[in-house]
């Protein structure tokens, strides 16, 4: 069982598949020296045969016959192996060669012929048969016997160099794949924990070091980022579920109160009416937070296009204008000489708008004043500013103000649910954007600064 896991290990098949690379390569070496060895020991046996019959056939036919005789006894013995002088009539003079070798033609070219001893077995030779100016033939040859020596050596060689080679990149691969393995192990183990409900467990990705590890650190990051999405889950159902109570509540307690008192018919209407408030109430917190959660899927991002972040301004100042007007507020606009461009959604930026001035003119006494900026950041990005001089957020409650449900002290009295900023802070992060919470002008009210990058 642990062979058969271990044989299926990724590191395991590139093992093999490296051996089977390295013995492909050591099998087109060794038959490329094979064949370049025979190449070159052929081309020296024929440059020597006819060097040889060169020298030989310059000879008076008295001097060649008693150097055929006596070349046992000399150094010729040393580069020919077999010599022979023969009439035209290929009968025998003298030399060792006893008989006319069969297939052999007197061309002066060298031939590869099988030779038939006496006794023994057949051998082949390079023979070379050159006619003589009195008519004899003149027959050299030159024994394979060391080119076969060194096709062995080299066979021996390779054998010796190629198993210990290959034993040990498959013991290598063996290693490497049962750590592979152990590693693997490792990570279904903690897989198996965070099945089973334990959203702590991580896998161990070390220092990230090799890809496995790397694998394993994204991992983690991904269960990091989940395991934060369902704690934010969590503690939505447990603010959708707290906020949701009381107006329900009410809704029922005032039905109930109505009913059970037999009010007049205006009264059971104004118990209708407060009810059907409640229910109101209860329907905009669940559509702000459906609205939240696709705005944060970042399905939304197919309709961006390039737009003129002051003209969005603009349009929303026109629509807070008169509500500004009657609640004795200054609403004023601040705007570059140029156009500033950014990529996003109009709709969504308008809504973002919106909640930010919306906020600004609720939160600002009569008299104050409310300033909606658009400027060009020098590195590129563009920076929306809405500043108000109302009653400003404390600077511990900065961060917590745009997270769902959030009221400060100082809004409990003015109607809404707490998901304004929350949504403010979801489109901002679809457009990659930061959203800071700062002193507004002069050291009074609040400034919401959204930057784009």
């Amino acid at each position: 069982m642990f062979l058969t896991e271990l044989f299926r290990t990724a590191a395991f098949r590139l093992t093999l598949m490296a051996v089977a690379a390295m013995a492909g390569v050591m099998v087109m070496q060794f038959a490329l020296v094979y064949t370049q060895m025979e190449a070159v020991e052929s081309h020296r046996s024929t440059e020597l045969l006819r060097g040889e019959a060169r020298l030989l056939s310059e000879m008076t036919p008295e001097h060649l016959e008693y150097v055929i005789r006596k070349r046992a006894t000399d150094d010729m013995r040393l580069v020919i192996s077999s010599a022979g002088l023969f009439d035209s009539g290929h009968a025998v003079i003298t030399g060792d060669l006893r008989s006319w070798p069969r297939g052999l033609k007197a061309d002066g070219k060298p031939h590869n012929i099988e030779i038939y001893p006496e006794e023994g077995a057949p051998y082949p030779m390079r023979l070379l048969a050159v006619t003589l100016t009195d008519g004899n033939i003149l027959v050299l040859g030159r024994s394979f016997h060391l080119l076969a020596e060194q096709k062995l050596m080299l066979r021996h060689a390779t054998v010796l160099a190629a198993v210990p080679t290959l034993l040990f990149a498959l013991l290598l691969g063996m290693v490497l794949s049962h750590r592979a393995l152990s590693r693997v192990k490792d990570m279904h183990e903690a897989i198996d924990l965070i099945m089973a409900g334990d959203i702590h467990e991580r896998l161990p990705a070390g220092k990230e070091r090799d890809d496995l590890e790397r694998l394993a650190g994204s991992v983690n990051r991904m269960l990091d980022r989940l395991e934060r999405l369902m704690d934010g889950m969590r503690e939505v159902g447990n603010d959708i579920a707290h906020d949701l109570r009381t107006p329900l509540s009410r809704v029922r307690a005032k039905l109930e109160r109505a009913l059970s008192t037999g009010s007049q018919q205006e009264a059971l209407e104004g118990a209708v009416a407060r009810a059907v408030d409640d229910l109101d109430q209860c329907l905009a917190i669940i559509t702000a937070l459906l609205r939240i959660a696709e705005i944060e899927s970042s399905r939304r991002r197919a309709g961006f296009a390039v737009l003129d972040l002051g003209e969005l301004v603009a349009d929303v100042v026109d629509l807070y204008e008169p509500i500004a007007e009657t609640e004795g507020i200054h609403l004023l606009t601040q705007r570059g000489p140029s156009a500033v461009t950014i990529d996003g959604d109009r709709h969504l930026l308008i809504e973002l708008l919106a909640n930010l001035v919306d906020n600004a003119i609720k939160f600002t006494p009569e008299g104050g004043q409310v300033t909606v900026a658009v400027l060009r950041r020098p590195a590129g990005g563009a920076v929306l500013t809405v500043a108000d001089t109302g009653i400003g957020i404390a600077r511990e409650e900065r961060e917590a103000v745009l997270s769902r449900f959030y009221r400060s002290d100082k809004s409990r009295h003015v109607p809404g649910n707490g998901l304004g900023l929350s949504l403010v802070s979801a489109i901002a992060h679809l457009h990659e954007a930061s959203v800071t919470v700062e002193e507004g002008p002069d050291g009074r009210g609040t400034c919401f600064r959204i930057t784009f990058q």
